[in-house]
């Protein structure tokens, strides 16, 4: 399942906000990325989420494959947008 959500929180995603995001990622069995342009990355590494910049008004797609996908968008998108 993929689902595009234009980012609008109050200020860029630092390490602590994004820290919170792998953590909810890693709440699901399903496989999520995040995309960016050309940047595909495992929602679930720390790494690869702190290499992605973050801000309000950007656009990123949520693309999550497995048996909880659909709550996972979900809960990711509701993340991203308060």
């Amino acid at each position: 399942m993929k689902k595009e959500v234009k980012i609008s929180m109050n200020d860029s995603m630092e390490t602590t906000p994004i820290a919170h995001l792998v953590a909810l990622a890693n709440q699901f069995s399903s496989q999520i990325y995040l995309e960016m342009g050309s940047t595909r990355v495992n929602a679930k590494s720390i790494m690869g989420m702190m290499s992605l910049v973050l801000m309000t008004g950007s656009v990123v797609t949520i693309d999550a494959a497995g048996d909880d996908q659909d709550t996972a968008v979900e809960a990711i998108e509701q993340f991203l947008t308060t």
